[in-house]
């Protein structure tokens, strides 16, 4: 089944091109099947190249999935298409006051690592969001800052400077085989990350609530879970296009920021030479993954939702 998106949105054409499921909402309306409720709150900068790159790994699964993208109120965005927010997003706000429930949620990273998270503009906002999560949706997927964020607000694990900025396309391999986001997964497989900080990891495995599903002595920790999948920490961007890091790069080299090649990515070392993409299929296998849990976890009655007492 397609996802279910507004055909003004900037994302259908583009996805469409791309031969992804999309659906409007009038033909939604006329299938009788209860859609995955998802939201995406997308702190990213680049707000439509993230909606597609979200929404063409959503799209790539048998499963309906209705969408509704939030935005943090207390934010202005300065990079998002003149009105783009105001016609496609809801504040977060609303939707925790109207205690609308969601059976998945996903917050993307931003470019605010080297702040303090707690002198982050809408730090306090994003904080409500994690903690109505908890009680109101069924599996959180965090990403890169995003999942740094969730580790420290609800564990304490704090984040550290690296030494250089971990930039390009890593492997990673399995703590375990037995979980529901590797099905299918290769013994070893590859990533894009992107980000200057890190999550502390002797104290994400020092605390018993979180498990580490995926690390690297390159990169250290990859995915982090807690409550049996309900809550998914991922610090890299399996999400990322081809061009992602290439533009990350032009982009620093063109402000003359010390950021040296993205790592495994352009062939011999050319950045004259195009990206050749390693990561696509287990990019689409893991949000298909995710996506099957929630719809195999999640009760049918977003009503009936347990919170973090409630068994799960």
């Amino acid at each position: 089944m397609p996802i279910k998106i507004p055909r003004k949105l900037p994302a259908y054409d583009a996805l469409q091109q791309e031969n992804v499921f999309v659906m409007t909402d009038d033909r939604a309306e006329h299938q009788d099947i209860r859609p995955l409720k998802t939201g995406i709150l997308n702190l990213m900068p680049t707000t439509v190249d993230t909606e597609i790159q979200l929404l063409r790994l959503l799209g790539n699964t048998p499963l309906q999935v209705d969408l509704i993208f939030l935005r943090m109120g207390s934010h202005e965005s300065r990079n998002a298409p003149p009105g783009h927010l105001e016609r496609f997003y809801i504040d977060a706000r609303r939707v925790m006051e109207e205690n609308i429930r969601l059976d998945g949620l996903i917050i993307t990273g931003a470019p605010v690592e080297s702040l303090p998270f707690e002198e982050v503009d809408y730090w306090d906002d994003l904080a409500g969001v994690l903690d109505w999560s908890t009680h109101n949706v069924w599996s959180t997927l965090h990403i890169c800052w995003g999942a740094q964020a969730g580790l420290y607000h609800r564990y304490g694990i704090p984040k550290r400077d690296l030494p250089a900025k971990l930039f390009g396309v890593f492997p990673h391999r399995m703590a375990a085989r037995n979980t529901a986001l590797f099905r299918g997964f290769d013994d070893e497989f590859l990533a894009p990350q992107s980000r200057h900080s890190a999550s502390d990891r002797a104290a994400a495995a020092a605390c018993p609530a979180l498990t580490i599903e995926s690390e690297t002595p390159e990169t250290g920790l990859f995915i982090v879970t807690a409550r049996e999948g309900r809550e998914i920490y991922v610090t890299g961007h399996l999400e990322y296009d081809p061009l992602t890091l290439d533009r990350e790069y032009r982009r620093d080299a063109a402000k003359g920021l010390a950021t040296g090649l993205p790592a495994n990515y352009y062939p011999g070392d050319d950045p004259a030479r195009p990206p050749v993409v390693r990561w696509r299929a287990h990019a689409h296998l893991f949000f298909s993954n995710w996506l099957n849990y929630v719809y195999q976890e999640t009760p049918y009655d977003l009503a009936d939702l347990p919170g973090r007492g409630g068994g799960a």
